[in-house]
């Protein structure tokens, strides 16, 4: 993420090339879940509103982002988007599967505070 021109931030792709919101990225897909530490940050632009990640795939087509707005912990996320994907896969719209996959993680008393569950956030259209 570029703090100074976000319009200019790149994402690295599995094959090893980049590609900027700039480039006209397109994605023919339902949902993008960035599984990551503070995925949802981004920086506020007068006129323009935040701008990061989950912006850009939302302007290259996907209709709905789930991001993270804190450092989040590994064992409770993989908890957690391991349950997302479950019902999700079975039908589950994903804001529903998200709050399922909270109240998982959220249920286990070793995760029950807020920052291992609460950091996850559905962007864009519900379902």
């Amino acid at each position: 993420m570029d703090e100074e021109r976000p319009a200019l931030s790149s994402l690295a792709l599995a094959d090893g090339g980049l590609t900027r919101t700039s480039d006209g990225m397109r994605f023919a897909t339902d949902l993008v879940v960035l599984s990551a530490c503070e995925t949802g940050k981004g920086k506020v632009v007068s006129g323009e509103g935040l701008l990061g990640f989950s912006r850009a795939f939302m302007v290259a087509g996907a209709p709905r982002v789930i991001v993270s707005l804190w450092p989040v912990e590994d064992k409770a996320t993989l908890s957690l988007m391991s349950r997302f994907y479950e019902a999700w896969k079975r039908g589950t719209p994903a804001a529903e599967a998200l709050r399922q996959a909270q109240d998982h993680v959220r249920a286990r008393k070793e995760w029950a505070h807020p920052m291992y569950w609460a950091a996850w956030q559905l962007w864009g259209l519900p379902d």
